[in-house]
């Protein structure tokens, strides 16, 4: 049984999409089977994965209106050692047509359960906004990780991600629960990061994870050539923080 878990948090830019290819790689690192699924239409997180979203015969999109399963739709990612669910611009228009569908918030789920033998863990890469795309992300999840940057608005973004999985998990998946907020982008030297950090683990307790991911130029510029951090630069904070981030991951779940 694949463990599966949504990358998530309503506020935009704080590094959901690094967050996930960078764990999906540090897990194979750390000797996991991954599966990283593409729910933005933007398709950061597959071309971030060494994958041509303009080239995919088949995406996510296809999964969720069931066109194709994930068996037919995964291709595998040599560069970063895990199988892709890809997205691309199509998947903008699956938010309208799976409104007129049934079962819509579950497709993913579905969809899911036919290869959760095959992988350890099962990442999800969610869009910003709560969208239809973002439910089935987390109507299929077991756990949601929250990124977030050590800053004074994004404590009201987790409250509002926190009330939107209570309600998720009150009405559409009970399995679902928080494993915890990752810090991301910390700088040490400045002290309302600090101040925020300690709030954050005052509120949150063993919620917090306790890696942290430093702000890293090779993190950032990775994605420009088509590799996680990890790969990209195995030496670099960032890549050793993420591996981190994966071992801790591991003896925390398994």
């Amino acid at each position: 049984m694949a463990k599966i878990f949504c990358i998530a948090n309503q506020k935009g830019g704080v590094g959901k999409t690094t967050t996930t290819v960078n764990l999906a790689a540090g897990l194979v690192q750390v000797g996991q089977r991954v599966l990283m699924v593409d729910l933005d239409p933007q398709g950061n997180a597959t071309m971030g994965s060494g994958v041509d979203k303009r080239k995919l015969a088949m995406t996510v999109y296809d999964v969720l209106l069931e066109a194709a399963s994930i068996v037919d739709a995964r291709v595998h990612s040599e560069k970063s050692g895990y199988d892709v669910l890809g997205a691309n611009r199509e998947l903008s228009g699956a938010e309208i047509e799976l409104v007129a569908l049934e079962r819509r918030e579950k497709r993913l789920k579905q969809a899911l359960a036919k290869v959760d033998k095959d992988y350890d863990f099962i990442l999800i890469d969610c869009p910003p906004s709560l969208s239809m795309l973002t439910l089935n992300g987390l109507c299929a999840a077991h756990g949601v990780i929250v990124p977030m940057q050590c800053e004074y608005f994004a404590l009201e973004g987790v409250t509002d991600l926190v009330n939107t999985i209570k309600q998720v998990h009150a009405n559409l998946n009970k399995d679902l629960q928080i494993i915890g907020l990752l810090r991301v982008m910390f700088d040490p030297r400045i002290t309302l990061q600090q101040q925020v950090s300690e709030q954050l683990k005052g509120h949150f307790g063993d919620k917090v994870f306790n890696t942290v991911i430093p702000r890293n130029v090779r993190l950032a510029e990775a994605p420009s050539y088509g590799l996680p951090g990890v790969i990209f630069d195995p030496s670099s904070k960032g890549a050793q923080a993420f591996v981190a981030f994966a071992q801790e991951m591991v003896g925390r779940i398994l």
